[in-house]
């Protein structure tokens, strides 16, 4: 009788989070006097969660104050009892209502790589929004791996922030359920895969600056057209390829898969592709260099072989990152709007958080716009 006045106390302890509302828990406790927990059956499912902390807690065999804990991200949990809650959460589809979920001033800002002035414009754009809002900004780095780590999502429920944005980057189920759990919202921007219907993202239109580089190049006259990609397994980087081929197709110009070659949108990538584009015999008279970085190892590997930018080879970028105005000559490109494509990943997780329902996934794709500089001209030669 005594285990049993401390469980009823514990419940009542966390009676918020255990039932989502007052009227729930005093029913629970009119019915404490005729029923033994083992023999009472599950409230009706609310309609955003279909089960109480209390009635995880009974079905896990723990206290509802030790669900709350594992909802809290506390370290305080035995590990088996930690996995063994979280899969009754994910099981039961629970989500805590977002008026009990407590947040931390932070917005978490997930990337796959964080080395290269790309990020630096993400950076920009999610703290303008961040300072905007009175909020700080948590950057995370997952070592070049498309999803987190395990200890990474554990990190976030515990710091509560008032929302996620993952930058080439995705969440597996699990991580997914976790943060859905805890009313963590998030957003992918510029997701390397398909997010699903069900993930918010934001984007940019990739094909349409890819098909606007090529058909720049072919309006110059240009015929021998190479392209150096991103990695394959990122949806930006075939979908700029994709959009090259099309304007190619659209040209009547053939598309010769030789002189496409995949790097990792990385300068020393599009060095060594350079080198092996421009040592051709049959090398291409300009070459859509996928984005600005490998553009600027292009230009490097041109240098090197004493081929002048554009006189004998000419080069499209993409991003439009600052460096793209400074190199000489100045590199015609596709801006990509990063810094505003954060700002709408960053207003876009803040409004999720506020929202006091559930709302229908949004995928917003911001356009591209061809930036011509110096760096292209007519072939000296045509078709050669």
């Amino acid at each position: 009788m005594v285990r049993d006045r401390t469980l009823l106390a514990e419940c009542f302890e966390c009676h918020l989070e255990c039932s989502g509302n007052l009227g729930r828990t005093w029913a629970f406790v009119k019915r404490w006097g005729g029923d033994t927990i083992a023999g009472m059956k599950p409230p009706k499912p609310a309609e955003t969660q279909t089960a109480t902390l209390a009635e995880i807690a009974r079905e896990a065999g723990v206290s509802a104050p030790t669900v709350s804990k594992v909802l809290n991200g506390r370290a305080d949990v035995a590990p088996a009892t930690r996995a063994r809650v979280e899969e009754l959460l994910r099981a039961y589809g629970y989500r805590r209502r977002r008026a009990e979920a407590s947040r931390s001033p932070l917005i978490d800002l997930v990337f796959h790589e964080l080395e290269s002035a790309w990020a630096l414009e993400v950076i920009r754009g999610v703290e303008n929004v961040a300072r905007d809002a009175g909020l700080s900004v948590v950057l995370s780095e997952s070592a070049g791996r498309l999803t987190p780590g395990r200890t990474w999502a554990d990190q976030v429920a515990a710091r509560r922030p008032h929302g996620v944005v993952l930058v080439l980057s995705g969440l597996d189920g699990s991580q997914r359920a976790l943060l859905t759990s805890r009313s963590i919202p998030f957003v992918v921007m510029d997701p390397a895969g398909d997010p699903g219907p069900d993930v918010p993202s934001i984007g940019a239109t990739n094909w349409q600056g890819g098909l606007a580089a090529t058909r720049h190049l072919v309006e110059l006259g240009h015929t021998r057209i190479g392209a150096i990609s991103g990695p394959s397994r990122m949806m930006c980087s075939r979908a700029r390829v994709d959009g090259y081929r099309a304007a190619l197709e659209t040209a009547g110009l053939p598309a010769d898969p030789s002189l496409v070659v995949t790097g990792d949108f990385h300068h020393d990538a599009g060095y060594r592709l350079g080198l092996e584009l421009l040592r051709r015999p049959d090398r291409p008279t300009a070459v859509f260099a996928g984005n600005d970085l490998q553009a600027l190892g292009l230009y490097e590997a041109a240098r090197e072989l004493g081929l002048r930018i554009p006189g004998d080879v000419s080069v499209v970028g993409f991003d439009d990152l600052p460096v793209a105005r400074w190199v000489g000559p100045p590199l015609t490109t596709v801006r990509q709007p990063l810094t505003e494509m954060a700002e709408a990943a960053a207003r876009l997780v803040l409004e999720l958080g506020r929202a006091r329902q559930e709302r229908a996934a949004t995928r917003v794709e911001l356009a591209t716009s061809l930036v011509v500089r110096s760096s292209t001209a007519a072939p000296a030669v045509a078709g050669r």
